[in-house]
């Protein structure tokens, strides 16, 4: 939601700068111009530079992101023509993509940095600068005092310092609002009402900068951009001496939040906040910054010390008080100030735990006269470790300082088990590491004693390194013909309008004349039976329309994609938090959610189950219990030299598609029509339960998807919870509805990928070769079936990987827990069944003492062998892709140089894996593998096609389109498609199973060539004629000018009792090498390097694979590495947002990126040669986790600890700093952890 805004500062230029629209206030606008995507160009009218290099570098697939991303770069530019690359991935800290993994985006605008821009010196010539500038802007003219009505508020904006002095004397209790970061978020997600808003962003007092003799004064209303320009300012015009405090501050403010909200957000905000993990009070509170608090009968300074903070979010500030300024000060000659911030992901995130520190020796030795040590996230508020520092006054800086230290802190600084946040052993172990951190990095400048060189890298501050690719895949034969575009990497159809904000998604669609909108109302209990239900606040609330509970729906309430094991609403009993219970409809959206707010619900609470560990101990389970077994197990176990016994946790995943669940229902007033424009990958699915809803036939339900702005399984099954609501609610008023979730809606209600607890036994030989496994996986499925008992199937299909395993047997328990369904999720199962098993390989290689490679590399299948569901491998290529990327990655030659690296460093160790996957294509539900297509050819000649897949942003439509031109023969500018609806392509199959291209693109070629067919005998008659001539000369013939076409793969079907059939149409391979660094002090680790090979068969669009590759990739990063979902143990989810759940950011993606398609591997199963490409490469992001558990390996062997080791996914820095045992976790006490992984 990023827009620029431009106004003139007092005193200074035209500023421009990025912001989320979504925490602007209106009000807060006066005097400043906005500029959105749609007012910088237009595919209409001319493209800004900015939109078309995102669009032709790959850089927008679902495209929902792109406008954001667009802006954000347009902001930059417009302040800086010609950004340094560091400029600009820091202009990125704000933004977020599903779906590309970044590296095209960054490549695109790497241009503007190497000379691609004109920097403002061609303005006569359709400069950007001098295009699109449509602000106007009054120089000079200040804002006078304002004063705004809203519903519920009053918004009141002072001009001077004694106005805003005698408002807060008026309002005590009124809440200061300078750029609405903090009240934002509280007014929008925890439901706060302020009655009055104080905004004194234009006083100027407030806004002022000085430099006193002491240090800097910042104006409370100060933005952090602002403050972070002054002091870059100061640090390269003052002596280094004076200005380490202000060091301190920019080493905060580089990961504070995003560049939308440093713009915005003022330094007194953050200070009044008030928050226990502030990045900042932690550095003004060690260094002694003086506040100056003023009312309209005085003023008076106070120093930020333990004192100031009086409790959670409380300051010493009385009511009619307020904070006029901060003086930050110079340092002095013998100090040294040090800050840290650990989170869980490094950019734009809430921290785990900050820290600042300053000591101050006595002149010219090391003994020290004045010691400070600040934290945030290990209190209620920000906290000074005044005991420990204490006990250090008059010590000398050694290593008796540091074991005195240490021992102190772990002693100070404590936390109850059931402390907020949870990861008490990580955040106490964190206080011990930052300290130790801090004491190397005054031990190196005082100099009077040598730190030891293995040990400096942990004095090493992070500044990231420019990303660099390389994308390697087989251009076509030279002499292709032009027109053909199978096999170029063409661009995606719509990207020139997603970058340009002109793409129609769903809640795009105009508004009709009597629409209404509707806001559900769900369960806050996870088990519970409803007692009574009042609705009379609701109804009473501001246009409200009405209320929609179970008894409204007029067919059946009973719902679910394959059983019907769901209601539509839930009716006397809930079973988990987020379960849909009825639906509010007003005029607007703000009254639609405030009266679902005001609905009010008695429960009789039952005994919830969350964890799959409480449902294997409840016997909670769903049936059946799959089990997939081949060879002689015991058997096999007799021949095993050895045997070892292991378990692994695999975390949940918030799809977090960009664009969240919408659906506008339209009814078309006769015969019980309905028309529905819905965000789905499944439009029959769709259709079908709303007619089951409504309790009519098929027929008269049509569902329109356009687009989506991603899907990810997500879409699949569980969109139809919103959908079949929507439809009920329109029916009964009988006028338009429409429902758009909030994200915390969406991600409370629509579940995610089922998390995983596998169990295995596995016998291997002295030289590593497996010969028996025993393998058991429970997936926490949640309160219904939806799709979980094909997902486990799949996982069983995968339960091997890429290893042949003579005797093995795997069984797949389905967890029945109170926790909102769990869902498709790209990989379906498989990704969990497989890091299962790189989990068992690589702890064969540890127990044997063995290279992880050579174990996988021996054990991998090979030409000819079967998989434990008894299908034969042919044109295997996992071979080629192994070898092609140890080759690639210089495996050898980097694992020397990691050797190295590890032995020099204590702190700091490298790691480094390869993972092969092999992963089936097909539905595993035969009936699913089917596909149709329709294609209308016009008399002007243009075509308009349209088929059963929809578009997700990976480029489906874009192939069909390829796939089309190609067997007509015409340019791809003569095809159109225009949406998927089930008015024209029937009973069609999910987009899912990564067998979306082969289905859809098989059936287009079958449409298309029934046309072609017809149109032969005019080509013959006419040789020389063009494409119009003969599709003219069709129609004037009487000839049928459209087709139906249909696909189902041949020959697959399998049954589980006899264990026989073909599962799989064919296999994609893909192998992966990945390199990172772990801090072995906080867990934080960075991604080095990645060489992925993959096997996509002859590419239709060498662009859209990579992009797919680069995508899947990332998001499996996220699911291996950084993305967790928290849980309560009543099943409250906790991380509902952006704010809490945290994806990869442009940040995360390997600092060198290779990605290889293996050439000349034609796959004769699939649509011209190609291969599946949407789930496969998710899984290769493993071995980043396994390069990871390396790093750790390395860890834990210089503390002298060897073998396997335990280690859940994702790999986060909490885990991988408990597992990195050392001095610093042995000080710190046990404890029990009040949040729950729900595994």
């Amino acid at each position: 939601c990023t827009v620029m805004l431009s106004r003139y500062q007092p005193h200074t230029q035209r500023l421009h700068y990025a912001v989320n629209a979504c925490l602007a206030p209106l009000c807060s606008l006066h005097l400043v111009a906005v500029t959105t995507v749609e007012g910088i160009g237009s595919v209409a009218r001319k493209l800004h530079p900015v939109q078309e290099r995102i669009a032709r570098a790959h850089g927008s697939q679902c495209g929902f992101c792109t406008p954001g991303i667009v802006m954000s770069m347009y902001a930059l530019l417009r302040n800086n023509p010609t950004p340094k690359m560091a400029d600009v991935e820091e202009a990125f800290h704000g933004n977020l993509c599903r779906c590309t993994g970044y590296r095209p985006i960054l490549e695109g605008y790497k241009t503007f940095t190497l000379g691609g821009c004109c920097g403002d010196r061609g303005r006569d010539n359709g400069c950007c600068m001098a295009s699109g500038n449509g602000e106007s802007l009054t120089k000079g003219q200040r804002s006078g005092s304002l004063r705004f009505h809203g519903e519920r508020a009053v918004w009141l904006q002072p001009n001077s310092l004694d106005e805003f002095l005698r408002l807060k004397w008026e309002h005590p209790n009124a809440r200061v609002v300078v750029g609405n970061t903090e009240v934002g978020i509280e007014v929008k997600f925890k439901n706060m009402v302020y009655l009055v808003i104080l905004a004194p962003a234009f006083v100027p007092e407030l806004n002022s900068v000085t430099h006193s003799e002491e240090g800097i004064v910042f104006g409370a209303a100060c933005t952090l951009s602002h403050m972070g320009a002054v002091l870059r300012e100061a640090v390269e015009t003052l002596p280094l001496h004076q200005t380490k405090v202000f060091l301190a501050v920019l080493e905060q403010l580089r990961w504070f939040a995003g560049m939308q909200i440093r713009n915005v957000a003022a330094v007194g905000g953050n200070i009044m906040t008030a928050s226990p993990i502030s990045d900042l009070n932690p550095v003004f509170m060690a260094t002694g910054c003086k506040l100056t608090l003023m009312d309209k009968d005085g003023s008076r300074v106070v120093q930020m010390d333990d004192g100031f903070f009086t409790g959670y979010r409380k300051t010493i500030l009385r009511p009619q008080e307020v904070l006029v300024s901060i003086e930050i000060p110079y340092s002095q000659k013998t100090q040294f100030v040090s800050s840290f911030k650990q989170s869980p992901r490094r950019e734009d995130d809430i921290s785990t735990v900050t820290a600042a520190m300053s000591v101050t020796f006595a002149p010219g030795s090391d003994v020290v006269e004045d010691l400070r040590l600040s934290y945030g996230g290990m209190a209620a508020t920000t906290v000074l470790a005044k005991e420990t520092a204490y006990r250090l006054l008059g010590r000398r800086w050694g290593e008796e300082l540091l074991q005195e230290a240490c021992s102190s802190l772990a002693e100070e600084m404590t936390l109850d088990p059931s402390a907020p946040g949870g990861m008490v052993t990580y955040r106490r172990t964190l206080t011990l590491s930052l300290f130790y951190k801090f004491y190397l990095t005054v031990l190196q400048k005082l100099r009077k004693q040598k730190v030891q060189p293995d040990s400096l890298s942990a004095t090493e501050i992070y500044h990231p390194e420019t990303p660099s690719s390389v994308q390697i895949y087989q251009a076509v034969p030279e002499g292709w013909s032009k027109d053909d575009m199978v096999g170029r990497p063409m661009m995606h159809l719509s990207a020139l309008k997603q970058a340009t904000g002109e793409a129609v998604y769903c809640d795009d669609v105009p508004l009709y004349e009597n629409e209404l909108y509707m806001a559900l109302v769900t369960s806050s209990k996870a088990h519970a039976n409803i007692l009574s239900i009042d609705t009379s606040a609701a109804e009473r609330s501001p246009g409200v329309a009405c209320c929609v509970f179970a008894d409204d729906i007029p067919g059946s309430n009973a719902t679910g994609p394959i059983q019907y094991d769901e209601s539509v609403l839930a009716h006397r009993q809930v079973t988990c938090v987020g379960h849909i219970i009825g639906a509010v409809v007003a005029d607007t959206q703000i009254h639609a959610q405030r009266a679902a707010r005001a609905v009010r619900i008695r429960y009789e609470e039952l005994q919830p189950v969350v964890t799959i560990q409480e449902a294997i101990a409840a016997q909670s389970f769903y049936q059946p219990i799959r089990t997939i077994q081949k060879g002689d197990l015991e058997w096999g176990f007799k021949q095993a030299d050895h045997i070892l016994e292991g378990e692994m946790h695999i975390g949940g995943q918030e799809h977090f598609y960009l664009e969240t669940n919408v659906t506008l229902a339209v009814p078309r007033g006769e015969d019980g029509e309905m028309e529905l424009f819905v965000s789905t990958q499944s439009a029959s699915k769709t259709q079908a339960l709303v007619a089951k809803a409504l309790g009519v036939p098929a027929n008269r339900v049509v569902v329109r998807v356009k687009r989506m702005g991603g899907g990810f399984g997500g879409k699949e099954s569980r969109s139809t919870l919103l959908s079949t609501v929507t439809a009920v609610a329109a029916n009964k008023l009988r006028r338009p509805v429409r429902c758009m979730l909030d994200r915390d809606e969406d991600m409370l209600i629509s579940g995610g990928r089922h998390p995983y607890y596998g169990k295995y036994k596995v016998g291997f030989l002295s030289s590593g070769k497996v010969v028996a496994l025993d393998v058991s996986y429970y997936s926490n499925v949640g309160n219904s079936m939806d799709l979980s008992l094909s997902v486990m199937e799949r996982t069983l299909f995968h339960m091997e990987n890429s290893y042949s395993v003579p005797n093995i047997r795997g069984r797949g328990f389905l967890c029945r827990t109170n926790l909102p369904s769990n869902t498709a999720f790209r990989g379906f199962g498989g990704p969990q069944g497989m890091m299962v098993a790189e989990n068992w390989i690589n702890d064969i290689a540890q127990s044997l003492g063995k290279p992880a490679e050579e174990v996988r590399r021996l054990n991998l299948y090979v030409h000819g062998q079967s998989t434990p569901y008894n299908q034969v491998l042919d044109h295997i290529t996992l071979d080629r892709c192994w070898e092609e990327c140890m080759s690639r990655s210089r495996y050898q030659e980097r694992r020397a140089a990691i050797n190295l690296h590890n032995s020099q460093n204590r702190w700091t160790k490298r790691g480094l894996a390869i993972i092969p996957t092999k992963f089936g294509i097909s539905f595993t539900a035969v009936f699913l593998n089917q596909a149709g297509a329709l294609v209308h050819i016009y008399t002007d000649g243009s075509v308009l096609l349209t088929h059963g897949g929809t578009e997700m942003g990976q480029g489906l439509h874009t192939k069909m389109v390829q796939v089309a031109s190609r067997v007509l023969g015409i340019p791809c500018s003569k095809i159109h498609i225009s949406e998927t609806s089930t008015n024209t392509v029937p009973n069609t199959s999910p987009t899912a199973a990564s067998a979306s291209s082969d289905l859809n693109g098989a059936a287009v070629q079958n449409a298309c060539e029934i046309l072609m067919k017809r149109l032969e005998p005019y080509k013959t008659k006419n040789p020389k004629g063009s494409w119009e001539d003969w599709v003219k000369s069709a129609y004037f013939d009487r000839v049928n000018l459209s087709a139906n076409g249909f696909y189902k793969t041949p020959d697959i079907g399998y049954d589980f009792e006899s264990n026989s059939g073909r599962v799989f149409n064919y296999f994609s391979y893909g192998v992966a090498c990945s390199e990172v660094e772990i801090d072995c002090l906080t867990g934080a680790h960075k991604n080095l390097s990645t060489t992925i090979v993959m096997d996509v068969g002859q590419s239709l669009n060498p662009a859209i694979d990579i992009g797919q590759v680069e995508g899947g990739f990332m998001q499996g990063l996220g699911l291996f590495t950084l993305e967790e979902l928290h849980y309560s143990p009543k099943g409250v989810l906790l991380t509902r947002g952006p704010g809490s759940y945290k994806i990869p950011a442009f940040g995360d993606i390997p600092t060198h990126l290779t990605v290889s398609l293996l050439r000349d591997a034609s796959n004769d199963k699939a649509i011209f040669a190609s291969k599946a490409v949407g789930e496969p490469p998710l899984f290769l992001a493993a071995s980043v986790f396994y390069a990871i558990k390396d790093a750790i390996s390395a860890a834990r062997t210089e503390s002298g600890i060897s073998g396997p080791f335990r280690l859940d996914s994702p790999a986060s820095a909490e885990r991988i700093r408990n597992v990195c045992s050392d001095r610093f976790t042995k000080l710190v006490r046990k404890f029990v952890q009040k949040f729950v992984h729900v595994g």
